[in-house]
């Protein structure tokens, strides 16, 4: 279960495009951030997850936050400033199993191939209707799904929703959210075809008066589980209250969300912003990256943790000019204290077990520090050389490694005051096991 927002110009504080995203999946499937060069291809298909399609001949620069074992991305932002954020949905019609392309493909192939917004809605759109959309999602477990998609640019900001080969567009107008359901009813801006007429042909509708989307397409037990409704109207909700006055903050804090508080260890389901794993059916993902980027005419920065629990982790600044700083490790399916996902792990493992006792320990710095890396990286993000930004990235990654390293033995020398339940910590344990991590 994801969730992924944009405010427009007119509802931020500088006049920027402002994008954020939280990424949920399996609570060991690592999430990565990869940096794509522009390329020119000689080859006539590109390999997706799956299966191949027709390669184009030349492919924009790309970030992407994605599943370590997937080809496309669960988010990411392209060279011309178009970002994109893709959301699970559950329909009436059921998701195909066959290998084929799955919404992660779409969105990579989309950045590549888009120099707009617009552009990179109609790539999907394209993409979909000539390869339909099909395949496993599921890491620790097969899992099959629809895809919606926000799409945005400097300019504009569109929400496409596909359901097998068909689809529906709306513009956004000043701030939107999306979340895994049919959010578009009867207010979107052009379909497929036969988007109307399948649902007037299978009955789930009378007519095309009084045909909506989210309504008759829809399937309600996937749908209501996820909790999407009530992710989706906050996210909203608290974008609309800020409208003029939305910054990198705002979103930041967004989607480091706990309605209630970090969730219990003894709940059977937890659907929430920042989203936690737990003992459960409907309990198993968790938040394992988060996105904000900031889109002018100028250009992007991105916003990454490129770790999980964005509620334990800093969000560092990146550039297309500059590239990923470091020394790129490989992600691996077991733990490498190399890596810096796996790396925060020893962190966020130990503050789920008492997030009431180790929560509070990071906090403050934390926030400290958010405002630290902002305040360097808006000195350098509008007329910075090339070499400053390099700089001002590789110094906040480095630090964010320290500080992490330093909550790390700030949680270890502090007790347990509230002992998580035996379900959780069992879990939790298997979990482990699976990826031999430290205990």
């Amino acid at each position: 279960m994801c969730d992924t927002m944009v405010a427009l110009a007119s509802a931020t504080a500088d006049g920027s495009v402002l994008f954020a995203k939280n990424s949920d999946r399996d609570p060991n499937e690592v999430h990565e951030l990869v940096f794509v060069p522009a390329a020119t291809h000689q080859a006539q298909q590109v390999k997706c997850t799956y299966i191949e399609v027709p390669q184009v001949e030349r492919t924009h620069a790309v970030f992407l936050c994605k599943p370590f074992w997937i080809w496309g991305a669960e988010m990411g932002a392209n060279e011309h400033g178009v970002v994109i954020g893709n959301e699970a949905l559950f329909s009436k019609v059921p998701a195909g199993k066959e290998p084929g392309l799955i919404g992660m493909d779409f969105l990579r192939l989309a950045l590549e191939r888009a120099a707009s917004a617009e552009e990179a809605a109609q790539v999907i759109i394209d993409l979909l209707e000539t390869h339909g959309q099909s395949g496993n999602c599921g890491y620790e477990k097969p899992m099959y799904y629809h895809n919606s998609y926000l799409i945005t640019d400097h300019r504009q900001a569109f929400i496409l929703e596909t359901v097998d080969k068909e689809w529906a567009l709306k513009m956004v107008e000043q701030v939107g959210s999306i979340s895994n359901r049919i959010s578009i009813q009867q207010d979107f801006d052009r379909s497929s075809e036969n988007l109307v007429k399948q649902a007037v042909d299978r009955g789930w509708c009378r007519s095309k008066e009084e045909f909506n989307y989210q309504k008759h397409y829809s399937d309600v037990i996937f749908t209501h589980f996820s909790d999407a409704q009530r992710r989706e109207c906050e996210t909203t909700g608290a974008l609309q209250q800020a409208a003029g006055a939305v910054t990198e903050e705002t979103l930041f804090a967004l989607l480091r969300h706990h309605r209630e508080g970090f969730p219990s260890s003894r709940a059977l389901t937890s659907a929430d912003v920042c989203m936690h794993s737990g003992a459960g059916p409907i309990r198993s993902s968790q938040s394992t990256g988060s996105m904000v980027a900031r889109i002018t005419a100028d250009g992007v920065t991105l916003w990454a943790t490129g770790t999980s629990a964005p509620c334990t982790s800093l969000f560092k600044p990146l550039w297309f000019e500059s590239g990923l700083p470091g020394k790129a490790v490989s992600a691996t399916a077991e733990f490498n204290e190399d890596h810096l996902w796996w790396r925060h792990e020893l962190l966020h493992r130990s503050v789920i077990m008492d997030p009431v006792t180790y929560l509070p320990l990071l906090t403050e710095e934390q926030q400290q520090t958010g405002a630290a890396f902002l305040a360097k990286a808006r000195a350098v993000q509008q007329d910075g050389s090339v070499e400053e930004k390099r700089q001002v990235s590789e110094a906040c990654f480095n630090e964010a490694a320290e500080i992490t390293d330093r909550w790390i033995e700030k949680v270890r020398q502090t007790e347990v005051v509230n002992k998580p339940g035996f379900l959780y910590r069992r879990v939790w344990q298997q979990w482990n096991r699976k990826v031999n991590f430290p205990q």
